[in-house]
């Protein structure tokens, strides 16, 4: 162990380095004075922790030495003493700022530490890749994220997210060719993310002003790509396989966003209809509800073309969970909304296709009116199902309308917070219910007509979603 007087020598003698390093107008010619400051990473603790400020800062003077010193120098970073590693970490940007050449090695460095279990040295590191990354954002950026490539760690993300997504708007200069290269970078990271990490990325995208709110179509068609490509749509389905399902329902609601904006969604709904539909009834019951939602959801965006293909897969559901007599049954109201809601803008778009579904007469001049043949039992078998479902749905008013006026005496006669917590919750499930409930016969109302007016507008709000100002609302097609 080294004693006092020895430490306090080599720290007299370091200074000595460092002073004659800092005086000499040449200083690649004092060679031995910067291997004495090596050489002190090998000695006591506080000459380590000296060692560690000179070495990066004389560095670039002595190119011959480049590999002794970074070797010296990663030594301290290993070091059992947290103030000497602090010491080390604080150097390392400073070996890269005249020798471009270091930074994907330090950075490199730098992701390994972002786990660290001392919060003053993870702050440390933190400030190092930030400090590198102001000197060259681009170098640095694509650093990184090949470390996140090879390193599976959370806190990799983390820092993205937290550190240096904030700084976007200081770090993306200039702005185009930055946001164009880390999105790039992105797209090459999301090979196996999670859930969580894919928003987080998507959510960054967003952000981005090349992905704006006037971004040209092929933006938004770049960025519908990235979430078909996580969604795994060109994958066969397998209805057991209930993380696909999971993923391809959460990119549906992370794609709609888009849609509303103009971006292609032809290839969810193909697939919907292809692989999705035809096994609905096999599909996890938490997630057939959400499967409705989203496609009741795209359904004002899709294109004629598509809503004539998605349309006789929606008839055939709306079918089933509009039963033509009473069975006993208990009717998933809210899965009628859905279907009700996606038929009508489906038929909208496509009107003369519902001839043949359900035996309405629509001209259109086309061949595909079909309009000399007898579709008449559709008609009768299709509006005995709105009949049918009219009436229960008038029933579970009339039941959620009295139930409220309970909830509404149970609420003044409650004592307690929970009580009333608990009151609350229960009148606003009814509320959705009646608002449910309205939106049917809204939408049923029409449907009896032999030629009737499809709802292809923003007249009815689905029951989960919040009212929406007619001055926010698009009418763009997918």
């Amino acid at each position: 162990m080294t004693d006092s007087s020895d430490e306090a020598k080599q720290i007299e003698k370091l200074y000595e380095f460092g002073e004659r390093l800092n005086e000499a107008k040449d200083k690649s010619q004092n060679v031995k004075d910067y291997e004495g400051v090596i050489d002190a990473t090998k000695t006591s603790l506080k000459a380590k922790q000296l060692a560690a400020q000179l070495i990066p800062r004389f560095f670039k003077f002595f190119p011959n030495l480049s590999s002794r010193a970074l070797n010296a120098h990663f030594d301290l970073i290993e070091e059992e003493d947290l103030a000497v590693r602090v010491q080390a970490i604080r150097g390392l940007p400073l070996f890269c700022k005249d020798t471009k050449e270091y930074i994907s090695k330090i950075v490199d460095i730098l992701g390994q530490l972002l786990t660290a279990d001392e919060i003053v040295e993870r702050d440390a590191v933190h400030k190092a890749l930030m400090s590198v990354l102001r000197q060259d954002v681009k170098e640095s950026l694509t650093a990184l994220f090949k470390h996140i490539w090879n390193v599976e760690e959370p806190s990799q993300d983390d820092t993205i997210r937290d550190k240096v997504f904030p700084l976007r708007a200081e770090l993306l200069r200039p702005p185009e060719e930055m946001e164009r290269h880390i999105t790039d970078l992105i797209k090459k990271s999301l090979g196996d993310v999670t859930g969580a990490e894919f928003r987080m990325f998507m959510d960054f995208l967003k952000s981005l002003s090349i992905f704006g709110e006037k971004a040209p179509p092929e933006r938004l068609k770049e960025l519908i790509g990235i979430i078909e490509g996580q969604a795994d749509l060109d994958a066969q389905f397998d209805v057991s396989d209930a993380d696909h399902i999971d993923r391809l329902i959460s990119c549906l609601f992370m794609a709609i966003p888009f849609f509303v904006r103009g971006a292609p969604g032809s290839k969810f709904l193909n697939y919907l209809n292809k692989h999705i539909i035809p096994v609905f009834d096999k599909l996890p019951e938490e997630r057939k509800l959400d499967l409705l939602k989203a496609l009741a959801e795209i359904s004002p965006y899709t294109t004629p073309q598509d809503s004539r293909q998605v349309l006789p897969s929606v008839v055939q559901l709306l079918k089933k969970y509009m039963p033509r007599r009473k069975t006993g049954e208990e009717t998933n109201f809210t899965y009628v909304e859905c279907l009700l809601f996606s038929f009508h803008h489906l038929a909208h778009k496509a009107p003369n296709a519902s001839n043949s579904l359900c035996g309405y007469k629509i001209v259109t001049g086309q061949p595909s009116d079909r309009l000399g043949e007898d579709f008449s039992e559709y008609y009768k078998d299709f509006t005995e199902r709105l009949s049918s479902v009219e009436d229960l749905t008038r029933a579970t008013i009339k039941k959620l309308t009295q139930g409220m006026a309970e909830h509404n005496k149970a609420m003044a006669a409650a004592k307690s917070d929970e009580a009333k917590d608990n009151i609350k919750t229960l009148k606003q499930n009814t509320t959705t219910g009646l608002r449910t409930c309205n939106n049917i016969l809204v939408m049923t109302k029409p449907l009896h007509l032999k030629t009737p007016a499809f709802i292809g507008d923003k007249s009815v709000n689905l029951s989960w979603k919040e009212a929406i100002k007619p001055s926010a609302l698009s009418t763009t097609t997918l």
